[in-house]
């Protein structure tokens, strides 16, 4: 439409114009416009359109005073003194005005198309006399355009091609960069201008906001006074301001003064003292990076750039609404920000959110961002130009400029944030460790404070830095006469000393395995934080109060504690060597008797898998091996490093010595030598050291174990490995584990046992019961749905909710257990409400699987369920240490634990048992020769192996069924009911709750008669229906009752005292005993 048009003053974003995209509205326009008589002009937006339409919105409404009749859809308004009425086209009147406006739109386009052709004839024409006249000259000056146009010519040209330079000339000798890197930042010279653009920011969705405390008075600060030369930079700088369209003219209530602050290369910044107004704005608490987190995350690399935002915080809008609470006051006048200025209290958590939101993709990736520095590091200078570029990208998309003169590309060591970072580790800074040295002697408290300050920088690079400034803090507390005296000047000359000879700090490596040294004296306490050697981090504090009067041993445990606490994000989960030099510290684990303090420091160092050596031991193999390996117990580590450092242990080892020199040329007693290790059989010798505390830590309290007790533990480490005296170490070691002694009951299990037919395959005859009453975790389950195999005792553990239906556990049951082993032929469970419905019934007895139902109120009908259910929750407690709602988490780790070890019925693994090998464990993944389990080569062996497994299985099940059974009823008579029978019923508490409400109340009740015996244990007696219970009993709550004439009860017998014999009636409890007595009378 060739209109003119100009920038808008308050660009904002639509998102309802187009689908899935932002459309951007930068221009205005003043449209005149006319519908039927009436013609008016409107300020209109200007949005990219598929048609030309002009929407009246509310302003227009606003300006005329449009009243809108929504029934008939006019709009009447007065206009030059006359009511006006706009209707709306009639259908046909709309059809004949698109008519009009195709045919309109299509000459237009006719003649659009003409003129081109026009125009391109003329150009050829054009383009045809510049060749001739070039043809005719040996040498020129040419265009880009104009050479191509020659090379389509086919004639012979010899041309010296020119393009601007990116940078100055003297200003592109600063850069050694790689002949990769320089184009590809002349590509973004856009990126780097001398200075921002003028213009308001882009929107980013993220500007600053200034939301006032409600009922707070406004500022109104005067201006503060200036000398001439002040006045007029002032000046000149708001009139530069103003140009940019950074700052406007304001009529502000709200306004504070604006002083001048020097910059290092002795310019002026001008700020905005918003003091007053920061004291009544709400503060909002954006997360600033901690600065020792960033330096973690450089690991590895060995190319850095740094890029500098220009002028950063005046890239960022104010919210619209809120620029009058940035009024600045001048001697010319009041002032308001568009843009955001330094000295706002929210600024730097606004800056820290846009730059995390455009980033957010690279951070802890290749990129760290502290405000307005980012800093890009990579492992080789191809991949730094790949993140380098993406960086770029980002920032032109933002429209975000970088100082050039503060940006540094491509080197291997960098200033970032008062460190020097390269690939060797991180260094002090050498400017301000020179500022440092020539720090004169303090005369006064404040300058202690400040050389304090200063030092204290640095202090992660000094060993004990506490105790050496302890004499300093000593003259700066309050109430303490000022005096510098021999040991203050010591000190000092001590910290000036140790910084400048600081050490290189390495970076953290969190695939490898960590050391740390702990130190205390009279005066503090001190560690240091090693990998490979090499120091990672120092931790110091000066002992007061209590601590003061701790013994050696209290104080070098709580030096410990303390560089856990502080370390711990290190540490965690993997395991690591404590050097410390007091010896007794290397038995903390065996301690018996502690004492409060003791108990719960230790209770905080259990979560640590650690290893304590003794410092004068730190040099020998014993405790170098640990520290040469990583990541043993991890459970999610594969690449384990082995345990090459035992072979250099044979020679010198207690229990191996002479055995290994004997093995030299041939095997001895079982013994033999390979590739440098010695082995008994197939399991690998283990010498006396710190490897054997770990290998039994890993068995014992692994991922994937479940601190079970002696033997299994033993049978896990006796797959692989040999030492002597192996139980006396592992009985040792579980002894005193603290976690296992808190979670496992001593409770021995009680009730009479119950043998059931012994399964004939896995899988096909079950048991199952539920765990009820943990706590909910975050996906609401509050219980766990056990079902074990009766023939491999596997067991898989399912997290329900206790309020789940009989369909919904059906469920589970089909997705869990039948799609992994198909449906089972018997069901044992106890009598849920869950099992007994109707749908539960109904549905196994459509399948055809049996269901037998314990007897009520004894459970160890469902013995086998009710023992795992025991395990299962002894495992749980020693698992989880803090947080009770994640067992849900922790129950496959569990359920893997459980079928992983040997279990004391079968002697063999429930995986084993089920699918014919082993799954491995981290212990299995050490690389280690001639260590294996069995290997089927061929399917006939494999499958004659599964099923001499499983005969094997079943013998020993009906072994240990009858052992079990003999210990069980020693002492005890069997006793065997007939159909017929009366019995005496032993009423249990849970069972009979209100007819046991008290104790002094009958422990037995009236006689019943026994209907079916079920088997040799279970009856069911003809029970009536108050009692409201099954009427299945076992066969110890039940009781023959065989009563004579002098002992029957008159409660539930008619006969009275002198009646005759003509007048009995036998219709009361008639025992066998009591009929044969009658058929004698008769």
């Amino acid at each position: 439409m060739n209109m003119d048009t100009t920038p808008h003053p308050r660009p904002y974003k639509l998102q309802w114009l187009s689908e899935g995209e932002e459309v951007q509205v930068k221009q205005q326009a003043i449209v005149s416009f006319s519908i039927g008589k009436y013609q008016d002009k409107v300020i209109c937006d200007v949005v990219p359109m598929e048609a030309s339409h002009i929407l009246l919105g509310r302003s227009w409404q606003y300006d005329t005073k449009a009243i809108h009749d929504g029934f008939t859809n006019k709009f009447s308004f007065m206009y030059q003194d006359k009511k006006l009425v706009l209707k709306p086209l009639s259908p046909k009147e709309v059809c004949e005005d698109q008519i009009k406006m195709r045919e309109k739109l299509a000459n237009e386009r006719k003649s659009e198309t003409l003129e081109r052709k026009s125009e391109t004839l003329e150009r050829k024409n054009r383009e045809k006399k510049d060749i001739e006249t070039l043809e005719e000259k040996h040498t020129c000056l040419a265009k880009k355009e104009e050479v191509k146009r020659l090379l389509c010519s086919r004639q012979p040209l010899y041309f010296l091609y020119c393009t601007s330079q990116f940078l100055h000339a003297n200003q592109f000798e600063n850069f050694e960069l790689p002949s990769c890197v320089k184009p590809l930042l002349q590509n973004f010279q856009d990126v780097f201008p001398e200075s921002v653009p003028s213009g308001l920011p882009p929107l980013r969705g993220i500007e600053h906001h200034i939301d006032l405390i409600p009922g707070a008075s406004l500022p109104n600060r005067p201006a503060y006074r200036s000398n001439p030369k002040e006045t007029k930079e002032i000046e000149r700088q708001v009139v530069e301001l103003m140009s940019k369209g950074w700052v406007r003219d304001s009529m502000s209530p709200c306004v504070v003064p604006v002083i001048l602050v020097p910059k290092k290369d002795g310019s002026w910044r001008m700020c905005s003292d918003c003091r007053a107004i920061n004291n009544i704005t709400i503060k909002y608490r954006h997360p600033i990076p901690r600065l020792d987190d960033l330096l973690d995350e450089l690991y590895g690399a060995c190319v850095f750039s740094k890029i500098d935002l220009k002028s950063g915080y005046n890239q960022i809008r104010i919210r619209e609404g809120d620029e009058w609470k940035t009024t600045f006051k001048t001697k010319y006048g009041l002032y308001e920000w568009l843009v955001m200025p330094f000295g706002l209290t929210n600024a730097p958590s606004t800056f820290m959110r846009l730059m995390n939101h455009v980033l957010r993709e690279f951070i802890g990736k290749f990129v760290v961002v502290y405000f307005d520095d980012i800093l890009i590091y990579s492992t080789s200078l191809e991949l730094h130009v790949e993140h380098l570029q993406s960086v770029l990208n980002v920032l032109r998309k933002e429209q975000l400029y970088a100082n050039l003169e503060k940006s540094i590309f491509c080197t291997d060591h960098v200033v970032f944030l008062g460190f020097v970072i390269s690939a060797k580790g991180v260094l002090v800074d050498e400017e301000k460790v020179k500022a440092i040295q020539e720090w004169p002697t303090p005369k006064s408290v404040s300058e202690v404070k400040g050389f304090h300050g200063l030092a204290s920088f640095y202090r992660r690079f000094v060993k004990d830095f506490s105790t050496l400034a302890a004499p300093l803090n000593e003259i700066v507390k309050k109430n303490v006469v000022f005096k510098w005296g021999k040991k203050q000047e010591e000190a000092f000359a001590a910290l000036k000393h140790r910084l400048t000879n600081a050490p290189i700090l390495s970076m953290p490596n969190f695939a490898k395995s960590f050391e740390i040294e702990c130190d205390a004296s009279n005066v503090g306490i001190g560690a240091v934080l090693l990998q490979d050697g090499h120091p990672i981090a120092y931790f110091s504090q000066k002992l007061s109060g209590a601590a003061l009067n701790y013994s050696t041993y209290d104080k070098e445990l709580y030096a410990l504690v303390r560089a856990l606490k502080t370390w711990q994000h290190y540490l965690l989960p993997k395991e690591f060597v404590i050097h410390s030099d007091h010896e007794s510290l290397k038995y903390l684990k065996g301690q018996g008797k502690l004492n409060k303090r003791h108990a719960k420091w230790v209770e905080f160092l259990e979560q640590f898998p650690y290893v304590i050596k003794h410092k004068k031991g730190k040099g020998n193999i014993v405790a170098d091996a640990l520290s040469r390996r990583h990541a043993l117990l991890s459970m999610l580590e594969t690449k384990l490093f082995g345990l090459e450092s035992l072979k250099g242990m044979y020679k010198l080892d207690v229990d191996f010595a002479e055995i290994f020199a004997a093995c030299e040329r041939f095997s001895e007693n079982g013994y033999y030598r390979h590739n440098g290790f010695l082995f008994k059989t197939n399991k690998l010798c283990v010498p006396k050291c710190s490897i054997r505390e770990l290998l039994v830590s890993e068995s014992h309290e692994g991922s994937l174990m479940g601190h079970f007790g002696v033997q299994k533990t033993l049978e896990i480490l006796q797959e692989h490995f040999f030492w002597p005296h192996m139980k006396r170490y592992v009985h040792k070691f579980c002894d005193h584990y603290i976690v296992c002694k808190k979670a496992k009951s001593k409770v021995k299990p009680h009730g009479l046992y119950t043998p059931l037919p012994v399964p004939e395959y896995p899988w096909t005859d079950i048991s199952m019961d539920f765990v009820l009453g943990l706590p909910k975790t975050k996906n609401g389950k509050d219980s766990v749905f056990v079902i074990v195999d009766r023939f491999s005792k596997m067991a898989h553990f399912i997290p329900c909710k206790k309020v789940d239906d009989a369909s919904h556990v059906a469920d589970l049951f089909f997705k869990e257990i039948v799609r992994l082993h198909g449906l089972p032929r018997s069901i044992v469970s106890d009598r849920d409400a869950k099992f007994l419905s109707h749908f539960w019934r109904t549905l196994w007895g459509k399948i055809g699987t049996k269901f037998l139902f314990s007897t009520t109120c004894h459970p160890q009908t469902d013995g086998q369920t009710e023992v795992v259910n025991r395990t299962l929750g002894t495992l749980l407690r020693t698992v989880l240490k803090k947080n009770l709602k994640s067992w849900e988490t922790c129950l496959p780790h569990v359920e893997f634990a459980y079928n992983r070890v040997v279990h004391s019925t079968t002697n063999c693994f429930p995986f084993e048992i089920v699918y014919g090998f082993n799954p491995l464990t981290p212990l299995d993944l050490l690389s280690m020769p001639n260590i294996s389990m069995f290997k089927h080569n061929e399917a006939q062996a494999k499958a004659e192996y599964v099923k001499k497994l499983h005969e094997q299985v079943k013998a020993q099940i009906k072994k240990k069924n009858e052992s079990y059974a003999r210990q069980a009823n020693k002492g005890r008579k069997k006793i065997v009911f007939q159909p017929g029978d009366w019995v005496w019923v032993h009423m249990r508490k849970e069972r009979f709750p209100k007819q046991r409400k008290s104790k002094l109340q009958p422990r037995g009740d009236c006689p019943f008669q026994v209907l079916e015996k079920i088997n040799d244990n279970a009856y069911k007696i003809d029970l009536p229906d108050k009692y409201n219970v099954s009427a299945t009993f076992n066969v110890s709550d039940l009781t023959l009752f065989d009563a004579d004439e002098d002992a029957i009860d008159l409660g539930t017998n008619p006969l009275q005292e002198g009646g005759s014999d003509e007048d009995m009636q036998l219709g009361g409890p008639m025992t066998r005993a009591r009929t044969r007595r009658a058929k004698e009378a008769i």
